[in-house]
């Protein structure tokens, strides 16, 4: 077998800053990524869990190293960048982990449409649009300095289709998927094939946010949930680790004439009709 198809899905000396480390799916993120031989960066908000997971990953035989930063600030996003450098002197890969829906930006089915929670909404959209907008900001300008790379954006089924509810959630993540686009042929304008960006569209994880709307305490299903699970022809919700094969893909070399798609990782759930 030829090696070298292999070795380009390799991450091996590798600095990957992972945003939303600290989060269910960025769990998985950090550990895929590690596991694929680069050094992960966990930034997130929670000192103790991203100094947990570091601990976790360099005891299990890999190398990390926890940022501790909001994703909608960028002084303390560029004093992470500047622990990084100072400590690897370059970053080769961003994963915009970062992000979440919020009860004050949905829509509930008796709430006055015309009387909707503007400031909420807002909040999300900050949270997810310019939580990946600043982050790409600061560690692609160390990334253009440190040679190129892959940055891979989270987006999401709500981009994708009209579900119910989740407005603000759906609205910033049909932002990122233009914005993905968009910013992908910019970077190619500018830096040819150095710099590129892709994103992953998960389906439905059971994460700690959804959880309690797709599942009941004894482990049933919801109507929500049924209903999830009705327009997915795998008929179950997708592990967390079922998204690292895109990711680990994406930051690697093996993918590096890809810039600008948005991946489904859903099940089928974006293509099947009903019926």
């Amino acid at each position: 077998m030829n090696r070298k198809y292999i070795e380009e899905f390799s991450l091996e000396g590798k600095v990957i800053v992972v945003t939303g480390g600290t989060g269910v799916l960025g769990h998985a993120f950090i550990k895929g990524i590690a596991a694929a031989g680069a050094t992960v960066a966990v930034l997130g908000r929670n000192r103790q869990i991203a100094e947990q997971r570091v601990a976790e990953l360099t005891d299990a035989g890999g190398s990390a190293t926890a940022l501790i930063a909001d994703v909608t600030v960028a002084e303390e996003l560029i004093g992470a960048r500047q622990q990084l450098m100072e400590t690897y002197g370059s970053i080769d890969g961003l994963v915009n982990g970062a992000g979440g829906n919020m009860p004050s930006a949905t829509v509930q089915p008796a709430d006055d449409l015309f009387n909707l929670d503007m400031a909420g909404l807002k909040q999300v959209i900050d949270l997810n649009l310019h939580g990946t907008l600043l982050p790409t900001q600061v560690f692609g300008q160390a990334m253009v300095r440190s040679g190129g790379g892959s940055i891979v954006n989270i987006s999401s089924m709500a981009s994708q289709r009209a579900i119910t509810k989740v407005l603000g959630y759906s609205l910033a993540k049909a932002a990122i998927d233009i914005y993905t686009k968009w910013f992908s042929v910019e970077m190619a304008n500018r830096y040819g094939d150095k710099l590129r960006m892709n994103a992953i569209a998960p389906g439905f994880f059971l994460t700690e946010q959804n959880r309690t709307l797709l599942t009941r305490p004894d482990g049933s299903y919801t109507e929500r949930g049924k209903l999830v699970l009705k327009q997915t022809p795998y008929h179950r919700f997708g592990d967390a680790d079922e998204l690292c094969g895109a990711l680990i893909w994406l930051l690697s070399d093996a993918s590096k004439f890809v810039t600008g798609t948005v991946i489904n990782v859903d099940g089928g759930f974006a293509v099947f009709s009903g019926v």
